[in-house]
């Protein structure tokens, strides 16, 4: 990926924006399934940590770059991504909106877009695989809420139009993955509407 910081600011904002709007078409379907195992209040509330991580890491400047990229961001953290850990942090986040979510999450997205634009990208951060790039780091943040906007957006039977920055970048993320696992015939198989091999493909 070479995304430029403007670019990467953008696309971070504009997935927000998207995140944002999809929320405040819950209503009262907090309850309902969202992905898996967790309900829509949990989903949301995962997704909400693309902001609160971003938030956090800012407090935790590192000293060296230890992962240099987005992709090798994802490849690092592709075994605890399936932890169970996980899911139960979703559903804490979700906890942590409380009675009104849809606003929580507003207002934690307009706090952390604020803070973004007093940076420049160049700082580094600690993530929870070592330093990075806040410039290498945003783009995974963006991944994520395109993906998990999507999820929403099924879940409430709403379209899947994500914006075309984020989009852009996410789709780059994946291709990425891709090649660096040797998936590339997978996903190319996926997108064109054949059938893939292993049954659960993915590139994460």
């Amino acid at each position: 990926m070479d995304f430029s910081w403007q670019e990467s600011r953008r696309a971070y904002a504009d997935a927000a924006e998207w995140f944002v709007g999809t929320t405040a078409l819950v209503g009262d379907r907090w309850t309902q399934p969202g992905l898996g195992e967790w309900d829509v209040r949990a989903l949301v509330g995962h997704t909400s940590r693309a902001f609160l991580t971003v938030e956090t890491y800012l407090d935790r400047p590192a000293e060296t770059v230890e992962v240099a990229s987005t992709a090798a961001y994802f490849r690092a953290t592709s075994t605890a991504a399936a932890g169970s850990a996980v899911a139960a942090r979703g559903r804490d986040a979700g906890t942590a909106l409380s009675a009104d979510p849809a606003a929580a999450v507003a207002e934690i997205a307009a706090r952390v877009l604020q803070l973004l634009d007093t940076r420049d990208g160049t700082e580094l951060v600690t993530t929870i695989v070592g330093g990075m790039r806040l410039r290498d780091y945003l783009p995974t943040r963006t991944f994520e809420l395109a993906v998990h906007t999507s999820d929403l957006a099924a879940a409430l039977g709403e379209p899947l139009v994500v914006p075309r920055t984020a989009a852009t970048q996410a789709l780059a993320v994946v291709t990425e993955l891709a090649l660096a696992y040797d998936l590339a015939g997978g996903l190319l198989l996926a997108a064109t509407g054949r059938p893939v091999p292993p049954t659960g493909f993915s590139v994460l």
